[in-house]
């Protein structure tokens, strides 16, 4: 008997230690997100007319298409952003960074709203928003930029991108009325950790490619 109650002792105790761990991981994530959109605050602008004139804006890729098949509204909300830069005058190209179908789609959006397509180079490597930040830099040569966002990814690219050496402002996309998911949600606090590590380890880029100059080299 005394052998079965140090049993139940023991993995109560473990349960408790989980337990523990899970709510301090939560709270970690919950205080790093909450930094980094008290950091964003003094370089992120929801008025164009507020936004710094610099060469170069960073769109930041997600889905075209969304969940329930049709037009992903984040993706159509950044576009809407960009171009409104891109009336404004205050940036003559785009970079738009992301994976798969993305850069392709965000290309084809900011011509239909009015972008020369001569103005827009495309980042198909931009596997996350770590990756698009340094091939910002490293890739395209760019020390200044202007990120596009909705508020929520724009505090976690900014403290990436100042940190990386970028001196940058985020222009802020509308946000949804309505996420899709709890999980779209929720995502931005582990996400919020993982640049802090990402920063701590300075994580390379995942993949390397030639400089392009941008102005100078045709968009690809």
């Amino acid at each position: 008997m005394a052998g079965k109650a140090f049993g139940m002792r023991l993995i109560l105790f473990a349960l408790f230690a989980m337990g523990a761990l899970a709510l301090a991981a939560v709270l970690l994530a919950w205080l790093a997100e909450r930094r980094l959109d008290q950091t964003a605050e003094a370089y992120s602008f929801g008025d164009v007319a507020k936004v710094p004139a610099v060469e170069v804006a960073l769109v930041l890729g997600t889905a075209p298409v969304g969940p329930e098949g049709g037009p992903n509204v984040y993706f159509v909300h950044r576009l809407d952003a960009a171009a409104a830069l891109w009336k404004a005058g205050k940036v003559k190209y785009f970079i738009v960074s992301g994976s798969t179908d993305e850069p392709a789609a965000m290309r084809a959006g900011l011509i239909e709203r009015g972008v020369p397509a001569a103005a827009i180079y495309g980042d198909p490597a931009g596997y996350r928003t770590w990756d698009s930040v340094l091939r910002a830099r490293d890739v395209y040569g760019q020390k200044r930029l202007v990120i596009v966002s909705q508020r929520f990814h724009l505090s976690r690219a900014l403290f990436l991108a100042r940190h990386a050496g970028i001196e940058a402002w985020g222009f802020e996309a509308r946000d949804v009325d309505t996420p899709y998911s709890v999980f779209t949600e929720l995502r931005r606090f582990p996400s919020a950790l993982r640049a802090y590590l990402d920063v701590w380890t300075g994580a390379p880029a995942h993949d390397r490619s030639a400089p392009v100059k941008i102005g100078v080299d045709p968009p690809s």
